[in-house]
């Protein structure tokens, strides 16, 4: 799991020539302007989603992990708390479907993060986290990128 801006996104370069690739995509793109929605950067190996939501109350929710992609999920506006934790023996609530590619825990997330615009988290196979809760007590207009990098 790595939480950071993207203003310090050329140290992550080194994870590979898809990761790079991403990183790019994240800086070179004009988010504000960009409808949601699904954007091929390079096939099924590496594209893009857009999204625009309000956040949730985290009560309802559950982590999630994915195994053929690691996520890089990219704040554009608005803000919101993501839970994490480290996969170890959880609760697993719905089990991995490789068509969705995510499986979803029961338990509560051991921590908790603050994510304005500008951030970003890469999420591996083994990082559990819980996305869009509310950061404060009341919904948040967020808008939001979420990067799929294939597992090789």
């Amino acid at each position: 799991m790595i939480i950071d801006h993207l203003s310090h996104c050329e140290r992550w370069f080194h994870l590979g020539p898809l990761f790079e690739k991403a990183f790019r995509y994240l800086q070179e793109t004009d988010w504000q302007n960009l409808e949601s929605g699904k954007y091929a950067i390079e096939g099924d190996r590496l594209f893009a989603i857009v999204q625009e939501y309000e956040t949730k109350d985290a009560a309802g929710e559950q982590m999630e992990s994915h195994r053929t992609y690691t996520d890089i999920q990219y704040l554009i506006s608005g803000s919101e708390q993501m839970g994490l934790s480290i996969a170890a023996d959880q609760t697993i609530t719905r089990p991995y479907n490789p068509e969705d590619d995510y499986q979803l825990y029961g338990n509560s997330p051991d921590n908790f993060v603050q994510f304005h615009p500008g951030m970003f988290a890469v999420f591996y196979p083994t990082d559990l986290h819980a996305p869009c809760l509310h950061p404060q007590e009341q919904p948040v207009k967020v808008k939001k990128v979420v990067i799929k990098v294939m597992n090789d």
